[in-house]
């Protein structure tokens, strides 16, 4: 029998109000619709899928430098994630809760790349959002 796989959502849904890729968790409407009908193997390659989205986006603007601080500051405020989630998938889903109470990216085991260097968290939010925005539209529309 397999693992149930949890949702991505992160209940900012967007398709609600017309957007055919969800802002939040990056699924297509057509995913959306259809993920209670997909088996455990389906929902499990959609959610690797979605992390491998996430770190393609994430490496552009962000470092790794320490994982386990990163998951213990996760942990310490309750921010969601899953044992088997990248870390910058889970980097952004620091960002997306916490952005507006981050002022030392170190602090929770992330260094910005040169390029953002000078963003705030907030700023580099934004920018790391629209990004991820624009390649879950492209995933989209490459899938029948």
């Amino acid at each position: 029998m397999s693992q149930r796989i949890v949702s991505p959502c992160v209940g900012l849904c967007s398709t609600t109000v017309g957007d055919t890729t969800c802002r939040g968790c990056q699924r297509h409407d057509r995913e959306i619709r259809d993920w209670l009908g997909y088996d455990g193997s389906e929902r499990e390659a959609r959610m690797q899928a979605l992390d491998a989205l996430r770190v393609t986006v994430a490496e552009r603007y962000l470092m790794i430098t320490d994982a386990a601080l990163l998951e213990t500051q996760l942990v310490r405020y309750r921010i969601r994630f899953r044992p088997e989630q990248p870390a910058l998938s889970r980097a952004i889903e620091l960002l997306r809760v916490g952005r507006q109470r981050i002022n030392d990216l170190t602090r929770y085991g992330l260094a910005p790349r040169d390029a953002v260097a000078a963003l705030d968290p907030v700023e580099l939010y934004t920018v790391i959002h629209r990004a991820l925005d624009a390649a879950a539209q492209a995933r989209s529309d490459a899938e029948p």
